[in-house]
């Protein structure tokens, strides 16, 4: 068959809006419109005062219509929405579809009526008076190319500020909306334009669907189904868009070969792991050896949960070149493989220091925790192992000074304790990285590697870095890196990939565009970092600018109580009030900052009748079963849920008094401090529709600096 089939983002949205008793009956029409638009039982009926001549309706059921458009040239039919008969009937009247004449993308867009726009308090345009708008500097050849519709200019040049750009948002092409906002935000007209990478050469033809569609940038709201199968699978899962569609950012460092390593950075939602995922397929797909990609993170439950999600975008015969392994297990299983004489320390705490710390010198006045700080922050990154080394080693970032003479004389504490670690048959994580490492150099051509993919990098250290260095050799497509400085949550060190032998020199990116959470949520979690220096993975600084949302919604729900009693019952009662609006329980997740606040929510719930599920560390999450979630903030990492609701944020859990206590100076304190928010901003960015935040008692410190 020569006709093309292609369906917008929006059909699998409209999808699971739709009864359930309707979903099956639509399903089956996607299906056949798929093989065949053109069969006599696809009824198509024009639409009377339509934006666009070339919509069309089809009959789904008695009280239910899809909208295709069928262009005036070539054999393409494009599905675009799913509604009741009326609704459906409004939405195509409303809309065009049209190819920009300068990105060459494929835009669906609110059609302007042709008089004058109103701002977003009804008022007459600013135009119109004279005010200033937004981006009077931009000449209109310069904002079509940004994505804008030429019949959209007048509307976007009544625009004054970003409340303004955001009220018009659902009326634009999301391709323009991007570019607008980022100028707002502050990026220059030329960084935007080279920073998409995506626009079309040459003249467009604005009648050529075929090459639209063929565009990066169209493929961010479009796909052509030419394969039942993998139909099958996006209306299986409506809700996982990322399976299909990426923003063209995405998909252009997913697709292609790669000079070298490369660094990928973004804040919570911007689909890091999703571009890790993609592309970690790519390369199954399309290195011609014999060879696996190996795709690692930290945490065991992280690669779980990955692997599953792997297997959902993966046919079997690529998935079997692809091996997903937190990095803790890959070392055991390599270094078991070698018989490896010692055992492996992974909890970081062991009776070994209380011997060490007995030689710890009186008069330096230096507190046990300095010890341990030291030891992790300084020795075992640097791979020190004799005071002479210690003597030169930098020891930037510390809040203890010590100078060549201090340090032989607290020395003895470290030298013990490795002493009493490999008498003992122990080594520590870093050890063990550090061996393999040494192991794979003396044996270069025993590992199967083609390439390696890191993803959730900000939580590994130093010496994890030189292991995967040695796992795989320099070259192209080697090494595939993804993670964010802001949401490093086990106190590891900060890394910079250029001394552990991983060159991104030209080959960064970072992704602004957060898909997940509403801006309300997003502005609310980065405030919680607010003053806080974090870095890039590679000795530079990160920030969030240009960090933005493309939806909305209310700002978090904040609320106190006299006791975890009254908190328990607010939350029985807002789960049942959920119910009663046709929420299922499944989307919705309680978390909390230790497993015992989580236990009395448990036991309330029990209680109260109300299904739940808890999140199990070492297993993915069982999503068919349709019960409220609960985890704590390290296990929701990774997740997301339509809402979530935070409980116990009080005085002493969160931060947790412990977490800062054992610190050893000021400065391991405020980093402590930085990572406690990072972990609230961890589980707050799960959200993707609403959050809930509850304390009781005197509440946390961080719920009043990070209210906007």
């Amino acid at each position: 068959m020569s006709v093309k089939i292609a369906i917008s983002n929006d059909i699998l949205m409209c999808l699971t809006r739709l009864p359930g008793s309707v979903q099956p009956k639509v399903a089956k029409f996607i299906t056949q419109f798929q093989s065949d638009p053109t069969a006599s039982g696809i009824n198509y009926e024009k639409i009377h005062d339509a934006k666009d001549s070339r919509m069309r309706s089809v009959r789904l059921d008695q009280a239910y219509r899809g909208i295709v458009l069928k262009p005036d040239q070539g054999d393409i039919y494009i599905l675009l929405w799913l509604d009741k008969h009326d609704d459906a009937y409004d939405w195509a009247r409303r809309h065009k579809v049209d190819i920009n004449a300068n990105t060459g993308t494929l835009q669906i867009f609110v059609a302007e009526s042709g008089e004058a726009p109103a701002d977003v308090r009804g008022a007459p345009a600013a135009v119109a008076h004279g005010i200033p708008g937004v981006f009077d500097a931009l000449k209109d050849k310069e904002l079509m190319r940004l994505g804008v519709p030429e019949e959209q200019l007048s509307l976007v040049r009544s625009v004054q500020n970003e409340l303004e750009l955001d009220s018009i948002e659902n009326r634009l092409p999301r391709e323009a909306y991007e570019g607008l906002f980022m100028y707002i935000a502050g990026s220059r007209y030329d960084e935007i334009i080279n920073e998409r990478e995506q626009l079309a050469e040459g003249e467009v033809d604005v009648t050529d669907f075929d090459a639209a569609l063929q565009r990066l940038s169209s493929q961010n709201r479009f796909v052509v189904v030419d394969d039942e199968l993998e139909l099958q699978r996006m209306l299986n899962a409506p809700l996982d868009l990322w399976r299909v569609f990426l923003h063209p950012s995405q998909r252009k460092l997913v697709n292609g070969d790669k000079n070298g390593a490369v660094r990928v950075l973004g804040g919570a939602g911007t689909g890091k792991t999703v571009v890790a995922m993609h592309r970690a397929k790519w390369l199954a797909e399309h290195l011609a050896t014999n060879k696996k990609i190996l795709f690692t993170t930290f945490t065991k439950n992280l690669a779980i949960d990955i692997e599953d999600n792997l297997k959902s975008i993966c046919p079997p015969e690529v998935m079997e070149k692809i091996e997903v392994v937190n990095l803790d297990r890959w070392v055991n299983q390599f270094l078991r493989k070698r018989n490896y004489d010692y055992q492996i320390e992974y909890n970081g705490e062991n009776t070994y220091w209380k011997q060490a710390l007995d030689l710890a010198p009186l008069e330096q006045g230096l507190p046990d925790a300095f010890y341990r700080d030291e030891w992790s922050k300084v020795i075992q990154p640097q791979s020190i192992e004799t005071v002479e080394q210690y003597k030169r080693a930098s020891r930037i970032g510390r809040g203890s000074r010590l100078n060549r003479a201090d340090r032989v004389k607290v020395w003895p504490v470290f030298a013990e304790y490795r002493n009493l670690l490999t008498s003992n048959g122990k080594r520590e994580v870093e050890d063990a990285y550090r061996d393999a490492a040494a192991l794979i150099a003396g044996e270069p051509a025993s590992l199967s590697y083609a390439s390696i993919i890191v993803d959730e990098s900000q939580d590994m250290g130093t010496q994890a870095f030189r292991l995967i260095r040695q796992i795989v050799p320099e070259g192209a497509n080697d090494i595939f890196v993804v993670g964010d400085g802001h949401q490093r949550i086990y106190g590891r060190n900060r890394v910079v990939l250029g001394q552990c032998g991983i060159n991104i020199r030209g080959r960064s990116k970072k992704l602004k565009i957060n898909y997940r959470t509403t801006d309300e949520i997003r502005k609310w979690a980065v405030n919680l970092l607010e003053g806080y220096s974090v870095d890039d993975l590679d000795g530079g600084v990160d920030d969030n600018q240009g960090y933005k949302s493309l939806s909305h919604g209310d700002f978090p729900r904040l609320e106190s109580f006299g006791d975890a009693v009254e908190q328990d019952n607010f939350v029985v009662a807002l789960l049942k009030h959920r119910v009663q609006e046709g929420v299922r329980l499944g989307t919705i997740c309680i978390v909390a900052r230790i497993k015992k606040e989580l236990d009395l929510m448990t036991e309330a719930l029990h209680l109260a009748g109300i299904p739940y599920y808890v999140l199990d560390p070492k297993s993915s999450d069982q999503k068919n079963q349709d019960a409220a979630r609960l985890g704590t903030m390290h296990r929701v990492k990774g997740l997301e849920f339509d809402e979530m609701i935070l409980v116990s944020l009080n005085k002493g859990l969160v931060p947790l008094d412990q977490a800062l206590r054992s610190k050893g100076d000021a400065v391991e304190r405020r980093q402590a401090d930085l990572e406690e928010r990072a972990l609230l901003y961890v589980a707050i960015t799960r959200a993707k529709k609403r959050a809930t935040l509850l304390s009781y008692g005197d509440a946390s410190e961080f719920l009043s600096s990070a209210t906007c």
